[in-house]
């Protein structure tokens, strides 16, 4: 073969090897292109199992499927075994006089007037020898078996190459599927009905309805006050239905222009409009077979409205200056703190939207109405955020408990998180104080009409909070507690009896 032929043989084989992700799809493409340029009548790439020492044809040019299935080698076994055992190429010139080739295929019977030479090197990766490439030509005395031997051997690095390159990609898509099925097992969990907090009596109502309405695919309508927790709810619901292996999308409808939420949630086709450069999936199109939420969707236009029932009841919609009906199998979770009805009356929102939206309707009770859920709340972002910042905060004292259940609480859950997410970077101590609260806390109740505290009370409220801190950790002896507070037993005796506490109810 001439050097410029041997060059584009090379160049086709790389083709070959880089043109398909599929091992066994390229390598019958690398033995297709042998058999053109070489004049080759079979060719076979054996692999080594390391584990059962023994060798299988792992594609094969020239040979049936049952050929190729029923032949084996035990390593150093014939021709091909002896290669893979020592890693060194063989070359014959005629089969038919080789004692040791075992042709346990059974198709080389030598024919009138012709016989067949033989070339087997090693794929090997690094130093070890993972397999065999070989192939049969008829024999011609003007061919040079050395010449075959090298440019099979440079064939051979190239296939180890390939291979390597796809076991790489092979063990990375393994990693990333595992990794998945992880991530899908910790948003399972994570989202489970068990772990939204609360053991109200409307919150029970709430783990209920969630759990029925889990496993269908009906469109369900979360009605609640910003921050008590509408999102958290969809994700339960989601991440506990048949389709929490598929996608689920989150969009905030007041988030975006009105000018872009149609584009945002259809997608739209190059050219649509001005800035439209080229063509846009929507998140309804990469909702398939998934979940929608779509958060605060009262602030919806009323065009955006009429799309988005279509897609209710006909499950389909056209990207925005498209003309293909795109088919969606999607379910609709959405949510609004907005009074919905009264939109309807001043014909801001669509009824027929409404009351397809609102085929399963969760309301979730302000935290002023759950006072009972308050402290559970509490608990858990304390612990939580302590263990973000590494500090060792093992409860609330009880000022503090009294002034968040006094508390209306007009963010809720949002608002009680972020109280006690700013309460444990101040405190520096084992107990969260009252103090550690935000001002708006101790301000008083929900009415203006309460008066500031004076400094005198002040002084006395904060008094208190610390003898019945220095009882608690020393469960009642009067004699520790005042030693912890630097004052005498006899000092600590009057402020506890003026301040109304008494030291065996700690025992």
């Amino acid at each position: 073969m001439k050097p410029i032929e041997e060059i584009t043989l090379l160049y086709e084989i790389t083709k070959a090897l880089n043109e398909h992700l599929d091992l066994k799809t390229s390598l019958y493409k690398v033995l297709d292109i042998l058999s053109s340029s070489m004049n080759m009548v079979r060719g076979t790439i054996t692999i080594l199992n390391p584990v059962r020492n023994e060798i299988t044809i792992e594609v094969a040019h020239g040979l049936n499927p049952s050929a190729m299935q029923k032949v084996k080698y035990k390593l150093g076994e014939g021709i091909t075994g002896r290669v893979i055992e020592t890693g060194k190429a063989v070359t014959i010139p005629k089969i038919s006089e080789e004692p040791l080739f075992l042709d346990r295929t059974g198709v080389r019977k030598k024919k009138r007037g012709q016989d067949l030479s033989f070339i087997c090197v090693p794929v090997k990766r690094g130093n070890q020898v993972i397999g065999a490439l070989s192939v049969d030509k008829p024999f011609r005395k003007t061919y040079s078996l050395k010449d075959g031997q090298k440019l099979l051997s440079v064939i051979a690095t190239m296939i180890a190459s390939h291979v390597i390159k796809l076991e790489t990609i092979r063990m990375e898509k393994e990693r990333l599927r595992e990794e998945n099925r992880r991530l899908q097992s910790v948003l399972k969990d994570k989202y489970s009905i068990s772990n939204i907090i609360g053991n109200s009596n409307k919150m029970r109502e709430v783990f209920q309805m969630i759990s029925q309405v889990s496993k269908s695919n009906a469109t369900v309508l979360i009605r609640g006050e910003s921050g008590t927790g509408k999102e958290l709810v969809a994700n339960s619901i989601h991440y506990n239905s048949h389709r929490a292996k598929s996608s689920f999308i989150k969009v905030n409808c007041a988030a975006l222009p009105a000018t872009l939420i149609e584009s945002e949630l259809f997608g739209h086709e190059k050219g649509s409009f001005t800035g439209a450069i080229k063509q846009k999936i929507g998140k309804f199109e990469l909702a398939h077979k998934g979940t929608i939420f779509l958060d605060e969707i009262g602030s919806l236009g009323l065009d955006v409205q009429a799309n988005l029932l279509r897609i209710l009841q006909e499950k389909e919609f056209e990207r925005v200056g498209g003309h293909q009906t795109i088919k969606a199998d999607v379910r609709v979770i959405a949510a609004t703190n907005k009074n919905l009805e009264e939109a309807v009356e001043s014909e801001t929102f669509r009824g027929d939207l409404y009351y397809r939206l609102n085929v399963f309707p969760i309301y979730l009770p302000p935290l002023r109405e759950r006072k009972t859920d308050i402290l559970l709340l509490a608990d858990f972002f304390l612990e939580k955020y302590a263990r973000e910042n590494h500090k060792d905060i093992r409860r609330f004292s009880t000022p503090a408990i009294d002034m968040m259940m006094e508390y209306h609480w007009p963010g809720n859950v949002r608002e009680l998180e972020n109280c006690i997410e700013r309460g444990v970077l101040l405190c520096e101590e084992g107990v969260f104080h009252s103090y550690h609260l935000p001002p708006t806390l101790q301000t008083g109740k929900e009415s203006d009409t309460v008066p500031t505290m004076s400094l005198e009370n002040a002084v006395a409220s904060m008094e208190r909070e610390m003898i019945i801190d220095a009882l608690k950790n020393t469960r009642g002896n009067i004699t520790v507690a005042a030693k912890i507070l630097q004052t005498t037993v006899r000092k600590f005796a009057y402020k506890a009896q003026k301040y109304g506490v008494d030291y065996k109810y700690y025992r």
